[in-house]
């Protein structure tokens, strides 16, 4: 029987989830979206190159919840991009009233889902999710990690001219640019990286790896897609194929890592039940103390919502 996915927001980051989830073969999508035609267009249009793409056309456009109920996994995209010159945390009340709105919807409709929170500022439109819901943490979490993981990765692999598919790396912490690139645990077919590249250069790959998304912004005027939404493809791989893939991605804490009562980017063993176990690394004491300031940012952008409340 065919799984159910929801993904809703039918923009760039959500169509392209969409896709990239259809093409996978073992589920249905449903693409729902508030602008009238827009889903439903995006829709046809994946549905129509299943036939180039090799996939069965089951991807359906909607403007309500009614065509996602029962969904396995809802992936939430919704809400408003990032422009030039717009941090993550200008975003935060704007869309903290588009993401409650979309989890009160859809959690009436499948209340056994899995809830994977794409919308920025991601860390605190968690936050917004799992209060929204009531759920368990296990059940919501983010897509932040595997992103700016890929970023750090390609940087790398450009940089050493070795196959992306080599590079073995990792950031933790906020979605924002406190983010952590863990050196200490990134290697390209087993090297450790700073054995490979020195160190002014990494220094440089760490900062634009930070940057990544406002370099993207700044090019394209708006947010990047295509690595977003391959990323959320990923985590619903995770879930739907109960894969426990150990991956980067935003949970709650509870005393991991010496972070209390916060969503932030971890390894997290991701399977049908969602977030099934948080893995602790050993990381350096200057990694620690750059995560201990990433969870402030986080902190800090997670009592703008309390404030605005």
């Amino acid at each position: 029987m065919r799984q159910k996915v929801t993904v809703v927001g039918a923009g760039n980051v959500g169509a392209t989830a969409a896709q990239e989830i259809a093409r996978r073969d073992y589920a249905d999508v449903v693409l729902v979206d508030i602008k009238e035609n827009f889903p439903q267009g995006k829709a046809l249009d994946i549905n129509q190159a299943s036939a180039v793409l090799g996939y069965e056309p089951n991807v359906v456009g909607s403007n309500g919840y009614e065509e996602s109920e029962s969904s396995d996994v809802v992936v939430v995209t919704a809400g408003l991009p990032r422009s030039p010159g717009m941090s993550r945390d200008d975003l935060v009340q704007t869309n903290e009233k588009i993401v409650g709105s979309v989890t009160e919807a859809v959690i009436e409709g499948s209340p056994d889902a899995i809830l994977i929170v794409v919308s920025n500022p991601l860390d605190a439109m968690c936050h917004v999710a799992k209060a929204t819901s009531g759920w368990p943490k296990e059940r919501v979490f983010g897509m932040a990690g595997i992103l700016d993981t890929a970023r750090f990765s390609t940087f790398i692999s450009w940089e050493t001219g070795a196959s992306v598919k080599d590079v073995t790396a990792m950031v933790l912490g906020g979605h924002g640019d406190q983010m952590v690139p863990v050196v200490s645990a990134t290697t390209v077919g087993g090297i450790p990286l700073t054995k490979l590249v020195d160190g002014g250069k990494i220094d440089a790959m760490v900062e634009r790896t930070r940057k990544g998304g406002g370099e993207i912004v700044n090019l394209l005027g708006t947010s990047a897609w295509y690595a977003p939404g391959a990323a959320a493809a990923q985590m619903v791989d995770a879930v739907c194929l109960d894969e426990k893939r150990v991956l980067p991605c935003t949970a709650y804490l509870e005393g991991e890592y010496g972070i209390d009562g916060l969503y932030m980017g971890v390894p997290v063993k991701i399977g049908k039940a969602g977030v099934e176990e948080i893995v602790e690394l050993d990381l350096s004491d200057g990694e620690r103390s750059e995560l201990e300031q990433s969870a402030a940012a986080v902190r800090e952008v997670v009592g703008v919502l309390a404030r605005a409340s």
